[in-house]
């Protein structure tokens, strides 16, 4: 029998998960281990439930109990599922809620660099994106064009945040990622770019630089494992970073335009680079 419960106290602090707290709340750095997330629609909470993350709540709109809502209700067991009119739920809210379904998950612990790299040929590196847009539409990218994993400096937006799993529509939960660790103060893929490559990864950065190649050049196909390294929005990668990859790449432009935003370079980057992937 589903634990439905109506909302009738917008200040019920059971409801602070997803009225009140904020994304870093959620996060919980102190104690990642009770940290939490927030799965919005029924196809992305599907994708998490898939990817064995654990239900905590649902906030949904009663019509969806016995519509878009039900099967998620059926695997979610007897967690409480408090329900209103779409009118109350965007009022407790304050955004308008996609499809009208929200689960607020535990977070699941990560893997190692070396877990994540085992067997992937194609991993993705992001310095310090800190867009949750950009980050979600990557992961999209990441995971429908022959991507293997995706790994972030820790000053990256959180793959987690609400708008970055919504943005992914789930793919955060079907390709696997992690953090990389740097060194305290030190901002660079220097030393990453080292791990990786003691992994048998060769690396590429994106870059607008004198020395780019074309991101066609046969030599990128040809490698066997290879790591792309992605920069920030407005600064794109580390000087340290750039210097330290076996490749600085770029997608050539025309009509005057110097560069894509990284989102969409990723995903122009992602399928030329994975199309050989499949060869090995």
């Amino acid at each position: 029998m589903p634990n439905i419960i109506e909302i009738t106290d917008f200040d019920a602090p059971e409801l602070d998960i997803y009225a009140r707290l904020t994304e870093n709340q959620l996060l919980n750095r102190h104690q990642p281990e009770k940290g939490l997330f927030i799965a919005e629609s029924p196809k992305v909470v599907e994708r998490a439930l898939d990817a064995g993350c654990t239900p905590v709540s649902l906030l949904l709109e009663t019509r969806h109990i016995e519509g878009e809502a039900r099967e998620i209700i059926a695997r979610c067991g007897n967690v409480p599922i408090y329900t209103a009119a779409y009118p109350v739920l965007r009022n407790l809210t304050g955004f308008p809620m996609t499809r009208g379904v929200l689960c607020a998950m535990r977070r699941p612990p990560l893997p190692s660099v070396e877990e994540i790299c085992r067997c992937a040929k194609r991993i993705v590196i992001l310095e310090h994106v800190m867009n949750p847009t950009n980050v979600g539409a990557i992961f999209r990218s990441a995971a429908a064009l022959n991507m293997d994993a995706v790994l972030l400096t820790s000053d990256c937006s959180n793959p987690l945040y609400r708008r970055s799993v919504r943005v992914s529509m789930g793919t955060v939960f079907q390709i696997p990622w992690t953090y990389l660790p740097t060194e305290q103060g030190n901002a660079s893929l220097e030393l990453p770019v080292g791990q990786l490559k003691k992994l048998g990864f060769r690396t590429a950065a994106m870059a607008l630089c004198d020395d780019s190649v074309s991101i066609s050049d046969p030599r990128l196909a040809a490698e066997e494992k290879l790591a792309v390294f992605m920069g920030s929005e407005g600064d794109g990668l580390s000087a340290e970073t750039i210097s330290a990859c076996d490749y600085t790449v770029r997608i050539p432009m025309s009509h005057g335009v110097d560069s894509l935003n990284v989102a969409a370079a990723s995903a122009v980057a992602f399928w030329e680079l994975g199309k050989a992937k499949e060869t090995f």
